[in-house]
């Protein structure tokens, strides 16, 4: 299974600016240090060797979309924000328009952050496309309806000319969808959302986005535990610092990076990426909570080591 993301922010898109910009400028500078470069190959050689991540590049800005790619014909997508219309280009440009593909979109939940790149997706606009819509709540429809009512677009959802289903799953239930074993978990958020565990073969993938985990309450925790129980790669939200989680921003609907750790040594996950990142935390600060995030998995470990990773647009991971 590869996994591919599209969009790993929470809450809403945000983009670098001419702020943003200046500073990686002068860190890259700064590192440089006066030192010239023979040519391209080496200055080439001194970024990707010398600066950091978040200095070099940076997590993106588009909001929740992942890929899992499964060998498969029909593709597997989990939200719609705004990084849809990324992969929507990417599936033309691989493809070609004129190719129909079957899309299986699993939605977490229909706030708008996970909504609106539907409006945005060039698949949807073509005949013959599939576009299979599964998810727990029954308000998904909707949603995607009012987002693209006037005044707020001005396309209308019955404008897409793509085959467009919507399919109600039920939590706990195991279904066959897109070549591989799918069940959902509901989740602690505002208005609920859902959780999915991608199974293939004896490869699994959990994707568990928008979901506060306080673990005060033990048996809420285990229910959790057993759902992630070795899981080959676990996405989720680490949205919050620990300390922003318990303060500011409790009740908020999101958990925080310990917390996923404490999670994943519980039930034996083997990779865990932090993801829905914070709109308001910048590159420097998202690369020092993985470095954060690491040590302290390195404190916890004694029997099982957790490999830790932050999602970012165009990432992507082997499992």
């Amino acid at each position: 299974m590869l996994v591919r993301f599209w969009g790993t922010r929470g809450s809403l898109p945000v983009s670098l600016n001419g702020k943003g910009v200046r500073n990686k400028v002068f860190e890259a500078l700064k590192t440089a240090n006066g030192r010239s470069f023979a040519n391209d190959a080496a200055l080439n050689d001194f970024i990707d060797e010398e600066l950091p991540f978040s200095v070099r590049s940076g997590f993106g800005g588009n909001s929740s979309c992942v890929e899992i790619e499964t060998g498969q014909d029909e593709y597997i997508i989990c939200d719609m924000g705004s990084g849809l219309r990324a992969m929507g280009q990417h599936v033309i440009a691989t493809h070609g328009p004129t190719n129909p593909q079957t899309y299986n979109i699993f939605m977490s939940h229909p706030h708008w952050d996970h909504i609106m790149g539907l409006p945005f997706f060039t698949p949807a606009y073509i005949p013959g496309n599939k576009i299979r819509i599964h998810g727990c709540h029954t308000t998904i429809e909707e949603a995607l309806r009012k987002q693209q009512e006037d005044p707020c677009f001005p396309v209308h959802f019955d404008f897409f000319p793509a085959d467009i289903e919507f399919v109600t799953l039920t939590p706990g239930e195991i279904y066959e969808i897109g070549g591989v074993a799918v069940r959902a978990i509901k989740q602690p958020h505002h208005g609920d959302s859902y959780g999915y565990r991608f199974e293939d073969g004896d490869k699994s993938v959990i994707y568990s986005t928008d979901g506060e985990h306080k673990m005060d309450n033990e048996e809420e925790t285990e229910r959790f535990v057993e759902f992630f129980r070795d899981a080959d790669l676990l996405i989720f939200d680490a949205m919050y610092t620990l300390a922003d989680m318990v303060s500011v921003k409790e009740d908020w609907g999101h958990s925080s990076n310990i917390i996923g750790v404490d999670l994943c040594h519980r039930a034996k996950v083997k990779q865990y990426c932090l993801f829905h990142h914070e709109p308001i935390y910048d590159d420097a600060m998202l690369q020092t909570i993985l470095e954060e995030t690491i040590r302290y998995e390195e404190i916890l470990r004694e029997h099982h080591a957790v490999k830790v990773v932050t999602a970012y647009d165009g990432l992507e991971i082997e499992v």
